[in-house]
């Protein structure tokens, strides 16, 4: 199978090297050090074990020299997607299926969705629907990602923890074309269950992500340093109530309670979120898919989210401000 990883970081490398391995023909769409390190040598994997892997068939191209394949893994974040197109429309033929891994609310939430909202653009993740006109709905195959990995040089991969990428037909359904995928992964190495219902299992990841991502970022705390200290933990659980409310009057079904989830954001311990980490390297922030969105889908079911509109409000302005400084903000030892 010809598979392509648009954007070959810490995910994009870590399923681009194991599918290598496995026998896939893989594609790791690139830029700069990261593009030459691939090109002359495919990828390193460090497993969590410490065992290294070299992926040394993994090619390194641009867009316009992968050509057509046979599965997209876009596996940028989702304010980075729009940069991509319509580039990315050289490695389209007729059956090619695209694989969206993003966190957070996805562009296609509402695309083949019974329902009163049935092919409603999600505006804080899609502006204008370029996404939408650049990649067909009936490409796209839905994922939760679950693993941690670091691009921790060049071409250079370690995996933190976890293995499992979930999939789905955006209308629930078992197709040939999501079996054969679930299938590839699984070779690779994945846990890959498939689901009938991806967007209940993108709102539970979402449940902690939009709590405990902007709640880091502004507070630089720690997973369990949100969830001991009790003023920030009843904050994050109030996001999540709100949040649930809004999930629900979607036909989003929670198979966690809200207390399990937080014990489980608790159980990783001092984990960084990617959005602290962002914050310290001056990146742009991944705030419009984690929270701006699910203050979108609020107002589209008219539900209140004004805890959900705080933080998002102080979230943003550190985000325009560190864009604005070009700066990047961390706690340092005296």
């Amino acid at each position: 199978m010809k598979i392509a990883i648009v954007g070959a970081g810490a995910i994009g490398g870590y399923l681009g090297a194991r599918l290598a391995l496995a026998g896939e023909e893989v594609t790791c769409i690139a830029r700069g050090p990261n593009l030459a390190a691939i090109r002359a040598s495919g990828l390193m994997l460090i497993e969590e074990d410490g065992s290294e892997r070299h992926a040394a068939s993994v090619t390194g191209a641009t867009m316009a020299e992968a050509g057509v394949q046979d599965v997209v893994l876009l596996t940028l974040k989702a304010h980075q997607v729009k940069d991509v197109l319509p580039d990315m429309r050289s490695l389209f033929g007729p059956d090619t299926v695209v694989v969206t891994m993003q966190n957070g609310i996805p562009w296609w939430y509402f695309h083949k969705l019974a329902g009163p909202w049935q092919g409603r653009a999600v505006e804080s993740v899609d502006p204008g629907g370029i996404v939408a006109a650049n990649i067909e709905v009936e490409r796209v195959i839905g994922s939760v990602v679950y693993p941690a990995s670091e691009l921790v040089a060049p071409g250079v991969i370690k995996v933190i923890e976890g293995n499992r990428f979930s999939l789905g037909e955006l209308d629930g359904a078992k197709t040939p074309r999501l079996e054969q995928l679930a299938q590839t992964l699984i070779r690779a190495g994945f846990k890959t269950p498939v689901s009938s219902d991806i967007r209940s299992e993108i709102w539970l990841k979402l449940w902690g992500n939009l709590s405990f991502n902007p709640i880091s970022a502004l507070t630089h705390a720690t997973l369990v340093d949100i969830c001991q200290f009790p003023l920030t933990r009843e904050l994050a659980a109030n996001m999540m109530i709100e949040a649930q409310t809004v999930a629900e009057k979607l036909g989003v079904k929670f198979k966690v309670s809200l207390d399990k989830r937080i014990a489980g954001a608790e159980g990783v311990g001092k984990h960084k979120t990617s959005m602290l980490q962002d914050v310290e390297a001056g990146r742009p922030l991944e705030l419009e898919a984690l929270v701006g969105s699910v203050r979108e889908l609020g107002r589209v079911t008219a539900t209140p989210t004004p805890t959900i509109d705080a933080v998002y409000a102080c979230a943003s302005l550190l985000a325009k401000t560190l864009v604005e400084q070009n700066g990047k903000l961390a706690i340092t030892a005296r």
